[in-house]
């Protein structure tokens, strides 16, 4: 099993910024590729950002340059440093961690609450 622990949410103005942190823990399992979505109230949830282990970097258009996505691989720990945040980007944000040793799959935390004010 992993366990991924999501931290970091809150409430926050318009134009303000938050780091969420995800930490993924399991003794055997090795991590590729780590992801946060987001789910707005109403919508379908959205890939924001991800990482794999080598570094590599994917973005939602809505974010580029706003976001950052980063990763400790020692720890299996992934960072999203949000700035200018917008109302928008309010939602509820989920981390995902893909295992590929022992077996394939997709982890998921129990998400943390971002609330962006106008």
């Amino acid at each position: 099993q992993v366990q991924v622990v999501e931290s970091g949410g809150g409430l926050v103005q318009a134009g303000g910024s938050l780091t969420l942190s995800c930490a993924a823990s399991g003794r055997v399992f090795i991590i590729n590729a780590m992801g946060w979505y987001r789910q707005a109230p109403g919508k379908q949830r959205e890939l924001v950002a991800s990482i794999t282990s080598g570094g590599s970097t994917n973005y939602a258009d809505s974010v580029k340059g706003r976001f950052t996505i980063s990763r400790d691989n020692a720890k299996n720990t992934a960072y999203l440093q949000m700035k200018s945040l917008k109302p928008e980007d309010t939602g509820a944000y989920y981390c995902n961690a893909d295992s590929v040793y022992p077996f394939k799959n997709d982890w998921w935390g129990q998400g943390t609450r971002v609330t962006v004010s106008s």
